[in-house]
């Protein structure tokens, strides 16, 4: 039978709500059991609701499952830690075992101490990424392979290491002191990046927009937000990015699905109260004297809201992504780097700086030099575009390059992970 359409949307939202309180409830030590019991409440739902109806309150009947699953749980435990140490079991003397408060104040107190206590210093910090995309987010393993551009089997290998590592630790479901909170919040902003990124450009599902989790990655960057320990610049800046990005949504993808380009949308479709608050929280993160990579490149995504192609505007952005790329650099970054140089000095001087990355693995880098030859030299272009073709990893870029191929006079832009799309 069909699977009900609102079980994926709950599993998205409620599954690492569950997950959280259940763990900050148990300690980290009952990590995976918290998992376990919140996928066997959707499990159960998955069984159940295609044959007697869906609930009227789904969330609430879900909550109710987890509770259940969780005291039963708990009362399993006690009665093995009872018979361990020689007692008599007894029904009656056993106490009926914590309260279980899903209530939203706790599930978000819970969610934002979790991201946290998954990101302790104790574990590399890619791992720290890896085990909250897995555990909060709900991101599969391939997923996170993809994200960290390795394989299902070093990403398995890295989460049992950073749960056993956490246990061993015995790292509290809590916000860090003042003098860790900022080491802490780096990789956390970590995590909520990569998760709107994944949401935002998936090459791991074939979908232009995977608009779920850039929602959930924003829900999670206002918690900090909301927090007044976390609310800090970079969170602002982080925040600012994702809604500029967002307000171009609706004009990204077209009626049939396919990819929009930056210069081919509608930008009468763009949402312009988000970008008000991406300018809003651009201006917050201001404040103080602190440079992170989330303020240069929130701020060449403000500069992708005006629409028009000033010389200001293009010089202004390649000024940006040279010091992002001092600042941290990106082989993604870098692309979308020389094509702003294209914009602001002319092709010719971008195809040299372009043909110095060597991203020969890259289909974005071959996309790129596809468009810098274009009409200079449309063979050297056509070339460009195959191979990309050939290195492209979903339908939608495949569908893309393809037409690019079909018309080499039509004039586009770079075609990469970053500002351009």
């Amino acid at each position: 039978m069909e699977q009900p359409p609102l079980l994926p949307h709950l599993f998205r939202t409620e599954f690492s709500r569950i997950t959280a309180v259940l763990t900050r409830l148990l300690g980290v030590e009952h990590l995976e059991a918290a998992e376990d019991i919140a996928s066997e409440t959707f499990l159960l739902a998955l069984e159940t609701w295609p044959y007697k109806g869906t609930p009227d309150n789904p969330t609430a009947w879900l909550y109710t499952v987890a509770k259940n699953k969780a005291r039963n749980y708990f009362h399993r435990q006690q009665l093995f830690s009872q018979k361990i140490a020689g007692q008599l079991y007894d029904e009656q003397s056993t106490s009926a075992g914590p309260e279980i408060d899903l209530s939203e104040q706790n599930i978000t107190d819970s969610q934002l101490q979790m991201l946290f206590a998954v990101c302790h210093p104790s574990i590399p910090q890619e791992a720290q990424v890896g085990l909250a995309l897995r555990t909060l987010c709900g991101f599969g393993i391939d997923e996170i392979a993809t994200a960290f551009l390795t394989n299902k089997e070093t990403i398995n290998k890295r989460l049992y290491r950073a749960r056993e590592k956490l246990r061993q630790e015995q790292v509290a479901i809590e916000l860090p002191s003042e003098a860790e909170i900022d080491q802490r919040l780096d990789a956390v902003l970590t995590t909520l990046y990569l998760l709107f990124s994944e949401g935002y450009y998936s090459e791991s599902h074939d979908a232009v927009l995977r608009e779920p989790l850039c929602l959930e990655a924003m829900r999670l960057c206002y918690l900090l937000r909301e927090n007044e320990r976390t609310n800090q610049p970079p969170v602002n800046a982080l925040l600012a990015l994702m809604c500029f990005h967002a307000s171009r949504f609706p004009a990204r993808r077209s009626q049939n699905g396919e990819l929009v380009l930056y210069h081919e949308q509608d930008e009468t479709l763009w949402n312009q109260e988000l970008i008000m608050k991406g300018a809003k929280y651009l201006q917050e993160a201001s404040q103080g004297n602190r440079l992170s990579k989330y303020h240069l490149e929130a701020s060449i995504a403000y500069w992708h809201t005006i629409k028009a192609d000033t010389p200001e505007k293009w010089e202004t952005i390649l000024q940006l992504y040279n010091r992002l790329l001092q600042l941290e650099y990106s082989p993604i970054a870098a692309l979308n780097r020389t094509y702003a140089l294209a914009r602001a000095n002319g092709k010719t001087e971008a195809i040299r700086e372009a043909e110095k990355l060597q991203l020969t693995n890259n289909p974005y880098y071959y996309t790129l030099l596809g468009e810098l030859y274009r009409d200079l030299d449309n063979q050297k272009a056509r070339q460009h575009f195959e191979r990309a073709l050939q290195l492209a990893k979903t339908q939608a870029d495949k569908q893309t390059i393809s037409k690019k191929i079909a018309n080499l006079g039509y004039g586009g832009e770079a075609v990469g992970a970053g500002n351009q799309m």
